[in-house]
């Protein structure tokens, strides 16, 4: 009839939004059929699958629900990251950056997903809380987090499999990948003391939730939750005090933020408060980056005036002949994801996987500049001799 409705229209005119089911009653095939040519091609004949789906694109079905196929399979293929910075921290840190893409490499190649969520001391603790308890993801990576961190707890509560990187240390049960923070900092020490540093500072990022931009005494660093940090200071610390430096002759300068502008101020500090140093022990690259921006700008030359070293071993660093700790940081995105998908560790004992580092010399430190000796005096000059009588 003239201007009726199609009996397949909706009331308003319109065709209703195709569905596996409609689909599978038009071709006359089964719903698992059509199922299959999306998510088990390899159970259908070509033919079969290449006409249910032609048909279902003439039809602009875009494909079974991925919700409901999660919510049938009781996975959703997303790995959570549980970042306690802001988000774009995650984007900015190189030692970040590279963790994030061996992490992804890992778990991409098995077609799972990442979700970051950050999580930051400045977050308001009951959205982030929220965040961590809703994420829909099969499993989590905690990275970097003190010991005390209360977001750390949302996600052991989620009771899904986990596996915590770098730090904390101490969660027993849970699967472990990192360093030995403490050990791995000790040969940057000895470069240091073998060419003859005595007068040698440390700058450190946070050591604790709470910020502190300045000194660090031993209270603090005893106290310290941030395992990393709290273990390279002190392992720089033994290594000193096994070259005979003295632990409390040591000047520490702590920055809560590890970005460039901190890091700059924070050389500024520990070099104008202690003008006697000859060498600048950091716990990340980014610090020594921030040394040698200061030392550029106020005149010190390095390795001539100041040594410097870092810890990471990030690209920006090397290219610039830093010396440095070098951490194996994509290596440890891998070997997290396959602690989540089994491929690690001993069957039936959450593993715990330290990863080896090295140290690269560079060209950032030399023997220490001798003390600039006090100018002698020039003897007097001697007064002209009178001229003699009849002396032309």
């Amino acid at each position: 009839m003239d201007g009726g409705i199609d009996v397949g229209a909706g009331g308003d005119g319109r065709r209703p939004r195709p569905t596996l089911a409609s689909i599978a009653a038009e071709l006359g095939v089964s719903r698992t059929s059509v199922s299959n040519a999306y998510n088990r091609p390899e159970r259908l004949s070509s033919e079969l699958r290449e006409r249910i789906l032609g048909h279902a694109e003439r039809m602009g079905y875009p494909g079974p629900d991925p919700m409901a196929r999660s919510l049938r399979m009781r996975r959703v293929g997303a790995v959570g990251v549980l970042f306690t910075e802001q988000l774009s921290f995650a984007f900015e840190d190189p030692a970040s950056v590279d963790f994030l893409a061996g992490l992804a490499e890992e778990c991409g190649s098995r077609g799972d997903s990442l979700l970051v969520i950050p999580a930051s001391s400045g977050s308001e603790s009951g959205n982030a809380a929220d965040l961590i308890r809703q994420a829909v993801v099969d499993s989590f990576v905690v990275y970097s987090v003190a010991e005390d961190d209360p977001f750390l707890g949302a996600v052991l509560e989620r009771g899904l499999p986990t596996v915590i990187c770098d730090q904390p240390t101490t969660v027993a049960d849970v699967p472990f990948v990192g360093i030995d923070d403490r050990a791995a900092i000790k040969p940057a020490v000895r470069r240091v003391l073998g060419l003859g540093h005595r007068r040698v500072g440390i700058l450190s990022v946070r050591l604790s939730r709470h910020a502190n931009d300045g000194p660090v005494d031993a209270r603090r660093l005893a106290g310290a939750r941030h395992h990393v940090q709290r273990f390279r200071v002190e392992g720089a610390l033994e290594a000193l005090a096994d070259g005979g430096v003295a632990p409390a002759s040591v000047p520490i300068v702590e920055r809560h933020i590890n970005d460039p502008a901190n890091n700059y101020d924070a050389a500024r500090e520990l070099l104008t408060a202690n003008p006697g140093l000859t060498a600048v022990v950091c716990t990340t690259d980014t610090q020594a980056l921030g040394v040698l921006r200061y030392a550029r700008d106020n005149g010190i030359r390095v390795p001539e005036d100041l040594s410097v070293t870092g810890f990471d071993g990030i690209e920006v660093a090397r290219l610039l002949g830093v010396a440095t700790v070098v951490q194996p940081n994509r290596r440890k995105g891998r070997e997290a994801g396959r602690v989540l998908s089994g491929a690690a560790g001993e069957p039936g004992a959450a593993p715990r996987i330290i990863l080896p580092t090295d140290f690269a010399p560079g060209s950032t430190t030399a023997p220490p500049r001798q003390p600039t000796q006090p100018a002698q005096p020039k003897p007097p000059a001697e007064p002209p001799r009178p001229a003699e009588p009849n002396e032309p």
